[in-house]
Protein backbone atom coordinates (compact mmCIF):
# COMPACT_ATOMS: atom_id res chain seq x y z
CA UNK A 1 0.00 0.00 0.00
CA UNK A 2 1.43 3.68 -0.77
CA UNK A 3 1.40 6.39 1.30
CA UNK A 4 -2.03 7.84 -0.81
CA UNK A 5 -3.66 5.21 -0.34
CA UNK A 6 -2.79 4.72 3.11
CA UNK A 7 -4.23 8.48 3.69
CA UNK A 8 -7.09 7.65 1.47
CA UNK A 9 -8.30 5.07 3.96
CA UNK A 10 -7.34 7.61 7.00
CA UNK A 11 -9.40 10.45 5.60
CA UNK A 12 -12.10 7.37 5.42
CA UNK A 13 -12.16 7.06 8.93
CA UNK A 14 -12.40 10.69 9.68
CA UNK A 15 -15.34 10.87 7.28
CA UNK A 16 -17.11 7.95 8.98
CA UNK A 17 -16.69 9.86 12.73
CA UNK A 18 -16.90 12.64 12.03
CA UNK A 19 -20.62 13.55 12.81
CA UNK A 20 -20.31 11.14 16.32
CA UNK A 21 -17.32 13.31 17.53
CA UNK A 22 -19.04 16.19 19.29
CA UNK A 23 -17.50 19.43 18.85
CA UNK A 24 -15.12 18.32 15.83
CA UNK A 25 -14.13 21.07 13.87
CA UNK A 26 -10.93 19.63 11.49
CA UNK A 27 -8.59 16.90 11.30
CA UNK A 28 -5.10 16.65 9.54
CA UNK A 29 -2.40 14.70 8.84
CA UNK A 30 0.71 14.70 11.33
CA UNK A 31 3.99 12.21 11.97
CA UNK A 32 6.16 10.68 9.52
CA UNK A 33 3.93 10.09 6.64
CA UNK A 34 3.36 13.76 5.84
CA UNK A 35 7.48 14.19 5.11
CA UNK A 36 6.73 10.81 2.39
CA UNK A 37 5.61 10.96 -1.36
CA UNK A 38 2.56 10.03 -1.85
CA UNK A 39 3.58 7.46 -4.21
CA UNK A 40 6.31 5.53 -1.92
CA UNK A 41 5.43 2.37 0.09
CA UNK A 42 4.18 2.96 2.90
CA UNK A 43 6.21 0.82 5.56
CA UNK A 44 4.95 -1.75 7.33
CA UNK A 45 6.93 -1.06 10.26
CA UNK A 46 4.45 3.04 9.92
CA UNK A 47 1.24 4.14 11.02
CA UNK A 48 -0.56 7.18 9.93
CA UNK A 49 -1.09 9.97 11.92
CA UNK A 50 -4.37 12.27 12.36
CA UNK A 51 -4.88 15.28 14.78
CA UNK A 52 -8.39 15.93 15.45
CA UNK A 53 -9.35 19.69 16.62
CA UNK A 54 -12.31 20.11 18.45
CA UNK A 55 -14.10 23.28 19.73
CA UNK A 56 -15.51 22.57 23.38
CA UNK A 57 -14.79 19.60 25.87
CA UNK A 58 -14.96 16.91 23.44
CA UNK A 59 -16.16 14.55 26.06
CA UNK A 60 -17.33 11.78 24.09
CA UNK A 61 -13.23 11.47 22.81
CA UNK A 62 -10.66 9.98 25.18
CA UNK A 63 -7.05 12.52 25.65
CA UNK A 64 -5.15 10.73 23.17
CA UNK A 65 -7.39 8.39 21.11
CA UNK A 66 -4.22 6.41 20.16
CA UNK A 67 -3.20 3.48 17.18
CA UNK A 68 -6.18 1.11 16.05
CA UNK A 69 -6.50 -1.36 12.70
CA UNK A 70 -8.57 0.68 10.46
CA UNK A 71 -9.25 -1.01 6.82
CA UNK A 72 -5.53 -2.60 7.47
CA UNK A 73 -4.06 0.84 8.43
CA UNK A 74 -2.88 1.50 11.34
CA UNK A 75 -4.30 4.90 12.62
CA UNK A 76 -2.30 6.98 15.54
CA UNK A 77 -5.01 9.43 16.20
CA UNK A 78 -4.68 12.08 18.46
CA UNK A 79 -6.45 15.77 19.14
CA UNK A 80 -6.08 19.22 20.05
CA UNK A 81 -8.15 22.51 21.14
CA UNK A 82 -9.07 24.39 18.60
CA UNK A 83 -8.00 27.44 20.30
CA UNK A 84 -4.54 26.28 20.02
CA UNK A 85 -4.37 27.16 16.87
CA UNK A 86 -5.58 30.26 17.09
CA UNK A 87 -2.27 32.49 15.59
CA UNK A 88 0.38 31.28 12.92
CA UNK A 89 2.80 32.60 15.69
CA UNK A 90 1.23 29.49 18.14
CA UNK A 91 2.76 26.96 15.70
CA UNK A 92 5.51 28.58 13.68
CA UNK A 93 7.18 28.57 17.52
CA UNK A 94 6.39 24.71 18.06
CA UNK A 95 8.44 22.12 16.50
CA UNK A 96 5.74 19.38 17.11
CA UNK A 97 2.99 21.20 15.34
CA UNK A 98 5.03 23.10 12.44
CA UNK A 99 5.54 20.35 10.28
CA UNK A 100 1.88 19.44 10.30
CA UNK A 101 0.81 22.93 8.55
CA UNK A 102 4.25 23.33 6.36
CA UNK A 103 2.20 22.39 3.22
CA UNK A 104 -1.36 21.33 2.92
CA UNK A 105 -2.40 18.22 5.27
CA UNK A 106 -5.76 18.89 5.91
CA UNK A 107 -8.19 16.37 6.01
CA UNK A 108 -11.22 18.40 7.27
CA UNK A 109 -11.91 22.22 7.79
CA UNK A 110 -15.23 23.06 8.99
CA UNK A 111 -14.60 26.57 9.33
CA UNK A 112 -11.74 27.42 6.93
CA UNK A 113 -9.31 28.53 10.04
CA UNK A 114 -6.74 25.38 8.89
CA UNK A 115 -6.48 26.52 5.37
CA UNK A 116 -5.60 30.00 6.72
CA UNK A 117 -3.18 28.68 9.16
CA UNK A 118 -1.58 26.44 6.55
CA UNK A 119 -1.46 29.79 4.36
CA UNK A 120 0.46 31.59 7.06
CA UNK A 121 2.49 28.81 8.23
CA UNK A 122 4.14 27.71 5.09
CA UNK A 123 5.25 31.06 4.31
CA UNK A 124 7.51 31.52 7.19
CA UNK A 125 8.20 27.95 8.20
CA UNK A 126 11.75 28.28 6.85
CA UNK A 127 12.30 31.70 7.74
CA UNK A 128 15.46 31.48 10.29
CA UNK A 129 13.60 33.42 13.55
CA UNK A 130 11.36 30.70 13.46
CA UNK A 131 13.63 27.46 12.87
CA UNK A 132 15.40 29.39 16.05
CA UNK A 133 12.57 29.69 18.04
CA UNK A 134 11.66 25.85 17.36
CA UNK A 135 14.62 24.68 18.58
CA UNK A 136 14.38 26.85 21.23
CA UNK A 137 10.79 25.27 21.96
CA UNK A 138 12.67 21.53 21.84
CA UNK A 139 15.39 22.84 24.62
CA UNK A 140 12.84 23.74 26.84
CA UNK A 141 11.16 20.71 26.83
CA UNK A 142 14.23 18.23 27.34
CA UNK A 143 14.69 20.71 30.54
CA UNK A 144 11.28 21.12 31.90
CA UNK A 145 10.45 17.14 31.19
CA UNK A 146 14.11 16.20 33.73
CA UNK A 147 12.81 18.25 35.77
CA UNK A 148 10.09 15.50 36.86
CA UNK A 149 12.34 12.79 37.37
CA UNK A 150 11.25 11.47 40.77
CA UNK A 151 13.57 8.47 42.12
CA UNK A 152 10.10 8.07 44.17
CA UNK A 153 8.22 6.36 41.01
CA UNK A 154 8.56 2.70 39.87
CA UNK A 155 12.07 1.88 38.09
CA UNK A 156 10.06 1.90 34.79
CA UNK A 157 8.70 5.44 35.35
CA UNK A 158 11.71 7.19 36.14
CA UNK A 159 13.63 5.89 32.95
CA UNK A 160 10.78 7.02 31.03
CA UNK A 161 11.13 10.48 32.49
CA UNK A 162 15.07 10.52 31.29
CA UNK A 163 14.72 8.51 27.90
CA UNK A 164 12.62 10.71 26.01
CA UNK A 165 13.93 14.52 27.13
CA UNK A 166 17.05 12.70 26.33
CA UNK A 167 15.90 11.97 23.05
CA UNK A 168 14.54 15.17 22.03
CA UNK A 169 18.61 16.26 21.49
CA UNK A 170 17.94 14.65 18.47
CA UNK A 171 14.77 16.61 17.72
CA UNK A 172 16.34 20.17 18.20
CA UNK A 173 18.82 18.94 15.34
CA UNK A 174 16.64 17.49 12.99
CA UNK A 175 14.46 20.73 13.44
CA UNK A 176 17.64 22.81 12.71
CA UNK A 177 17.98 21.10 9.39
CA UNK A 178 14.00 21.36 8.49
CA UNK A 179 13.42 17.49 8.71
CA UNK A 180 10.76 15.67 10.26
CA UNK A 181 11.00 15.26 14.03
CA UNK A 182 10.37 11.52 14.10
CA UNK A 183 10.00 9.43 17.24
CA UNK A 184 11.16 5.47 16.77
CA UNK A 185 13.65 6.27 14.24
CA UNK A 186 14.93 9.44 15.60
CA UNK A 187 18.51 8.79 16.15
CA UNK A 188 19.11 7.30 12.30
CA UNK A 189 17.50 10.51 11.04
CA UNK A 190 19.89 12.52 13.28
CA UNK A 191 22.33 10.26 12.17
CA UNK A 192 21.72 10.75 8.41
CA UNK A 193 21.41 14.71 9.49
CA UNK A 194 24.85 15.36 10.78
CA UNK A 195 26.21 13.38 8.12
CA UNK A 196 24.83 15.63 5.18
CA UNK A 197 26.70 18.52 7.14
CA UNK A 198 29.82 17.24 8.18
CA UNK A 199 29.08 16.91 11.66
CA UNK A 200 28.37 12.99 11.94
CA UNK A 201 30.84 12.91 15.04
CA UNK A 202 28.36 14.56 17.35
CA UNK A 203 26.39 11.21 16.51
CA UNK A 204 28.44 9.63 18.64
CA UNK A 205 27.92 12.24 21.05
CA UNK A 206 24.09 11.77 21.26
CA UNK A 207 24.45 7.92 21.75
CA UNK A 208 27.12 8.06 24.35
CA UNK A 209 24.35 10.60 26.43
CA UNK A 210 21.98 7.77 25.91
CA UNK A 211 24.08 5.15 26.78
CA UNK A 212 24.36 2.95 23.73
CA UNK A 213 26.94 4.21 21.97
CA UNK A 214 29.41 1.03 22.95
CA UNK A 215 25.97 -1.81 23.11
CA UNK A 216 27.09 -4.32 20.17
CA UNK A 217 24.54 -5.96 17.57
CA UNK A 218 24.43 -9.09 19.52
CA UNK A 219 23.59 -7.36 22.96
CA UNK A 220 20.95 -4.93 21.02
CA UNK A 221 19.39 -8.85 19.27
CA UNK A 222 19.36 -10.14 22.72
CA UNK A 223 17.43 -7.54 24.93
CA UNK A 224 15.15 -7.16 21.82
CA UNK A 225 14.48 -10.75 22.16
CA UNK A 226 13.60 -10.73 25.95
CA UNK A 227 11.56 -7.36 25.21
CA UNK A 228 9.53 -9.88 22.86
CA UNK A 229 8.69 -12.23 25.33
CA UNK A 230 7.61 -9.68 27.74
CA UNK A 231 5.44 -7.83 24.59
CA UNK A 232 3.65 -11.34 24.37
CA UNK A 233 3.12 -11.62 27.67
CA UNK A 234 0.73 -7.76 28.11
CA UNK A 235 0.05 -7.05 25.01
CA UNK A 236 -3.98 -5.93 24.05
CA UNK A 237 -3.75 -6.77 28.17
CA UNK A 238 -3.86 -3.36 29.98
CA UNK A 239 -7.20 -2.18 31.55
CA UNK A 240 -5.55 1.24 32.84
CA UNK A 241 -6.01 4.41 30.62
CA UNK A 242 -2.40 4.34 29.29
CA UNK A 243 -1.73 7.06 26.29
CA UNK A 244 0.32 4.24 25.06
CA UNK A 245 -1.31 1.11 25.48
CA UNK A 246 -2.70 1.00 21.99
CA UNK A 247 1.12 0.66 21.25
CA UNK A 248 1.32 -2.31 23.07
CA UNK A 249 -0.99 -4.61 21.18
CA UNK A 250 -0.96 -7.49 18.08
CA UNK A 251 -1.60 -4.68 15.32
CA UNK A 252 1.35 -2.51 16.58
CA UNK A 253 3.61 -5.06 16.75
CA UNK A 254 5.11 -4.62 13.56
CA UNK A 255 5.69 -0.60 14.82
CA UNK A 256 7.09 -1.67 18.63
CA UNK A 257 9.00 -5.20 17.54
CA UNK A 258 9.68 -5.50 13.81
CA UNK A 259 10.74 -1.87 13.48
CA UNK A 260 13.27 -2.28 16.06
CA UNK A 261 14.70 -5.66 14.37
CA UNK A 262 14.54 -4.04 10.92
CA UNK A 263 16.83 -1.07 12.50
CA UNK A 264 18.78 -4.05 14.24
CA UNK A 265 19.21 -5.67 10.84
CA UNK A 266 20.49 -2.67 9.17
CA UNK A 267 23.39 -2.15 11.05
CA UNK A 268 21.21 0.61 13.20
CA UNK A 269 21.51 -1.95 16.49
CA UNK A 270 22.83 1.50 19.09
CA UNK A 271 20.10 3.85 17.04
CA UNK A 272 17.53 1.03 17.83
CA UNK A 273 18.20 0.80 21.62
CA UNK A 274 16.07 3.90 22.28
CA UNK A 275 12.73 1.80 21.40
CA UNK A 276 13.53 -1.25 23.42
CA UNK A 277 14.32 0.60 26.39
CA UNK A 278 10.71 3.09 25.81
CA UNK A 279 8.46 -0.45 24.80
CA UNK A 280 10.42 -2.38 27.46
CA UNK A 281 9.40 0.71 30.09
CA UNK A 282 5.90 0.40 29.25
CA UNK A 283 5.78 -2.94 29.20
CA UNK A 284 6.89 -3.25 32.50
CA UNK A 285 4.51 -0.28 33.49
CA UNK A 286 1.22 -2.66 32.22
CA UNK A 287 2.25 -5.30 34.59
CA UNK A 288 2.65 -3.26 37.85
CA UNK A 289 -0.62 -1.37 37.32
CA UNK A 290 -2.64 -4.08 35.58
CA UNK A 291 -1.12 -7.48 35.69
CA UNK A 292 0.50 -7.72 39.38
CA UNK A 293 -0.07 -11.83 39.28
CA UNK A 294 2.14 -12.24 36.25
CA UNK A 295 5.55 -13.31 37.50
CA UNK A 296 7.85 -10.16 37.42
CA UNK A 297 11.08 -11.20 38.14
CA UNK A 298 12.44 -12.52 34.93
CA UNK A 299 11.11 -9.43 33.29
CA UNK A 300 12.35 -6.97 35.59
CA UNK A 301 15.66 -8.80 35.74
CA UNK A 302 16.21 -8.59 32.04
CA UNK A 303 15.25 -4.32 31.86
CA UNK A 304 17.98 -3.98 34.81
CA UNK A 305 20.27 -6.14 32.91
CA UNK A 306 19.47 -3.84 29.35
CA UNK A 307 19.90 -0.82 32.01
CA UNK A 308 23.32 -2.21 32.83
CA UNK A 309 24.84 -2.00 29.04
CA UNK A 310 23.55 1.49 29.06
CA UNK A 311 25.90 2.13 32.60
CA UNK A 312 22.20 2.84 34.71
CA UNK A 313 21.92 1.05 37.79
CA UNK A 314 20.17 3.19 40.22
CA UNK A 315 18.00 6.27 40.40
CA UNK A 316 20.95 8.32 41.18
CA UNK A 317 22.84 7.22 37.88
CA UNK A 318 19.29 8.49 35.65
CA UNK A 319 19.38 12.02 37.97
CA UNK A 320 23.07 12.06 36.96
CA UNK A 321 22.66 11.34 33.12
CA UNK A 322 20.02 13.99 33.17
CA UNK A 323 22.38 16.74 33.98
CA UNK A 324 24.89 15.23 31.79
CA UNK A 325 22.25 16.26 29.17
CA UNK A 326 21.22 19.16 30.54
CA UNK A 327 24.76 20.58 30.48
CA UNK A 328 25.37 19.05 26.84
CA UNK A 329 22.43 21.38 25.74
CA UNK A 330 24.80 24.82 25.13
CA UNK A 331 27.15 22.17 22.59
CA UNK A 332 23.94 21.03 20.89
CA UNK A 333 22.19 24.29 20.35
CA UNK A 334 25.88 24.89 18.93
CA UNK A 335 25.37 21.84 16.81
CA UNK A 336 21.58 23.19 15.62
CA UNK A 337 23.07 26.68 14.59
CA UNK A 338 25.66 25.44 12.16
CA UNK A 339 23.05 23.32 10.63
CA UNK A 340 20.93 26.39 10.35
CA UNK A 341 24.01 28.50 9.02
CA UNK A 342 24.47 25.84 6.30
CA UNK A 343 21.23 24.79 5.41
CA UNK A 344 20.39 26.75 2.21
CA UNK A 345 16.71 26.56 2.93
CA UNK A 346 16.30 28.58 5.81
CA UNK A 347 16.28 32.42 5.09
CA UNK A 348 16.03 35.48 6.64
Amino acid sequence: MNVKQAKDIARQWVAEEAATIAGLQGAYFAGSAIWLPDHADLPVTSDVDVTLVHDGPAANLPDKPGKFLFRGVVLDVSRIPLHELRLPELILGDYHLAGSFREPNIILDRSGQLSRLTAAVSRDYAKRVWVSRRCDHAMRKIQNNLEVLDASDPLHHQVISWLFPTGVTTHVLLNAGLRNATVRQRYVAVKDLLADYGLLDFHETLLELLGCAQVSRARAEHHLDALVTLFDAVKDRATSPFPFASDISEFARPIAIDGSRNLIARGYHREAIFWIVATWSRCLAIIHADLPYLERDGHDHGFRELLGDLGIASSSDLRQRGERVKALLPAVRDVADQIMSANPDVHA
